[in-house]
């Protein structure tokens, strides 16, 4: 027992490196069996490899491993965890050497494989060859180049090949939907998550996770509306502009899908982009059921996709069509969600060349005609005798004088 020891390793070690708030701290525990620490009343909650819960902390304290991959994709691996495991074998396996830093309770950092320096470069490089074993490290770099592109952070070229090579072997294709998803929805949080999609993209992996979004880099758009041209580029601002809107990923992920139609543009009318709001909606449908994403990002990018051609119209349409976009929104049951369409509309206005500090009228605009036709009361149209059938398209016609009213009240603002 006494040879026990316990070190600080990873995220928080490097997070405090770097000055950024630590969220969680994890262990490695040297020296130890499980018997050992369940001796030490810490508790097992491990099913592939022994982690234990510290008994007044919570704390994770996993036993240093090594592994050994067994099988293609991410679960094919073998753990073997033994008292005469070496912290320095443990950290090998990590995939970042800036992952790959421990710290003694002395507060003396170990750093086997040169993290400190890369942190001091702004390098995320790969610890060893070892990388190359598991798919989810692309997705993983992806994600942290995306975190930490704020603090100048960039890919190792050599790691950028390593994924390429490892995109070109086969292996992304044996990632299951819900870790991909999972990735991606946490990219989404970071604030630069158009990095996750661009180092994807660098490595080959975009083109075999997303194709939809892969595929509209290189589609132009017409220069006047998008000076920008490239419709890849247009969607990595919009995403861009959306984080700096929003903290919602739900709207990050409307705003990142919103185009995927123009990939399927036909090249004869380029570069126009005719009904791609329809072909958009349909890419979303399928991207989400692929990856099994929540019914609420699915619902709000599908409505992202088919309406932001109608939001941006806001004062070239009848009555009838805006409020058709309100009732087709369900904005009237849900209007948080439409709150949220909208802040992703602006994104996209706004996600273009010379355009980011525009202002976007429309949302404005239809925030106004929402609230003008929520104030509509029911009751009054019941309590006139109307009954069934009768009180909806009473409550319709109602709400409609109500919109005519906020476009005049526009108009007269704008002359």
């Amino acid at each position: 027992m006494s040879k026990i020891q316990y070190y600080l390793v990873g995220g928080a070690v490097r997070d405090r490196l770097l000055g950024r708030p630590i969220k969680d701290r994890d262990w490695v525990v040297t020296g130890a069996t499980p018997a050992d620490m369940q001796a030490l009343h810490f508790r097992p909650v491990g099913k592939d490899f022994p982690v234990f819960l510290h008994p007044t902390t919570h704390e994770e304290y996993a036993l240093a491993r090594t592994e050994r991959k067994t099988a293609r994709g991410y679960h094919g691996f073998e753990f073997h965890t033994d008292p005469s495991t070496t912290l320095i074998e443990d950290l090998q396996r990590r995939d970042l050497t800036i992952n790959a830093l421990a710290e003694t309770a002395e507060g003396e950092i170990i750093d086997p494989y040169g993290g400190q320096t890369d942190l001091e470069q702004r390098i995320l490089r790969h610890v060893s060859a070892a990388f190359a074993e598991d798919p989810v490290r692309i997705l993983r770099v992806a994600r942290f180049h995306a975190r930490y592109a704020q603090y100048g952070f960039t890919v190792a070229p050599e790691t950028l090949e390593l994924m390429r090579t490892m995109v070109a072997a086969g292996e992304v294709d044996s990632l299951v939907p819900e870790r991909v998803w999972q990735e991606l929805e946490t990219a989404l949080q970071e604030p630069n998550p158009q990095c996750f999609i661009q180092t994807l993209r660098e490595c080959g992996a975009l083109k075999v996770l997303f194709p939809e979004i892969d595929r509209l880099f290189g589609i132009p758009q017409p220069a006047q509306h998008h000076p920008e041209i490239d419709t890849g580029v247009h969607t990595l601002m919009v995403l861009q502009r959306a984080t700096q809107l929003s903290d919602s990923t739900t709207v990050r992920f409307a705003a990142l899908t919103h185009d995927l139609g123009k990939g399927l543009t036909s090249a004869d009318i380029l570069p126009s982009h005719h009904g791609h709001e329809d072909r958009s909606y349909d890419l979303v449908r399928e991207l989400c059921q692929r990856y099994r994403a929540p019914k609420h990002f699915q619902q709000l990018a599908e409505l992202t996709a088919r309406y932001h051609t109608h939001i941006h119209r806001a004062f070239e349409q009848q009555a009838k069509t805006c409020l058709h976009v309100l009732e087709a929104c369900d904005a009237f049951r849900k209007p948080e969600r439409f709150e949220e369409l909208l802040i992703a509309c602006q994104a996209d206005s706004q996600g273009r060349t010379g355009f980011e500090h525009r202002p976007y009228p429309q949302a404005d605009f239809f925030r106004a005609v929402l609230d003008a036709c929520q104030a509509v009361d029911v009751q009054s149209i019941i309590q006139q005798g109307y009954k069934g059938e009768q009180i909806r398209e009473h409550l319709h016609r109602e709400r409609l004088t109500a919109t005519k009213r906020v476009i005049s009240h526009f108009k007269n603002q704008s002359s």
